[in-house]
């Protein structure tokens, strides 16, 4: 099996095997022959040691613009890895649910202000929420309170007036449109009288 150690990003072969060199440990058994890609002396030295075949091959240059020497490109570096710590850093109390002011970098410190002000909003809405559904339970409460006092007669009740006044009516006593049950049972009551 051949296998190519590369930290490259895209641009894969489908039918190579790809290691990432700033990973390796020790060789792997049953490799056959290996392309290095760019300077990764620990991985040629291991398996050449091992006795199997190695290729190097010199990876592309990237140029950092701004950047004077070795000295200035290792604190460009170091910053960079600070701010990742920081950036990591704040993503993990996240995860946890909580929030923490990072203790520098600058791109995570204007995360963090960022995501304070998203939290504030939330905490706006879900208050603003909150009131509506007490509004909406206020409500609802009126509306039951209303039904309770409303003369509406229960169904059974509303039968039992349409048949008095269908007694009344045989018997050709007037009554009012509007008239109680009581009135109308005292109304048929007196009919045997009359």
């Amino acid at each position: 099996m051949e296998l190519t150690y590369s930290n490259q990003l895209n641009g894969f072969d489908p039918e190579k095997r790809y290691r990432n060199p700033e990973h390796f440990d020790k060789p792997e058994a049953g490799v056959t022959s290996v392309l290095v890609i760019g300077d990764w002396p620990r991985v040629v030295d291991a398996y050449e040691a091992a006795g199997i075949d190695v290729s190097v091959k010199e990876a592309k240059r990237v140029q950092i613009v701004g950047v004077a020497n070795q000295a200035e490109l290792e604190k460009v570096i170091a910053a960079l890895r600070a701010e990742h710590g920081s950036i990591q850093n704040l993503v993990d109390g996240l995860d946890a649910g909580e929030i923490h002011r990072p203790e520098s970098g600058e791109l995570a410190l204007r995360l963090f202000e960022v995501l304070g002000t998203i939290h504030g909003s939330v905490g706006e809405l879900t208050a603003e929420r909150d009131g509506l559904l007490l509004t909406i339970d206020e409500l609802r409460g009126e509306i039951e309170a209303l039904k309770k006092t409303a003369v509406t007669p229960p169904a059974d009740e509303a039968g039992e007036i349409a048949a008095l006044k269908a007694k009344l009516d045989e018997a050709k006593v007037q009554y009012r449109a509007n008239a109680s049950k009581e009135s109308l049972e005292k109304l048929v009551a007196d009919l045997p009288k009359a």
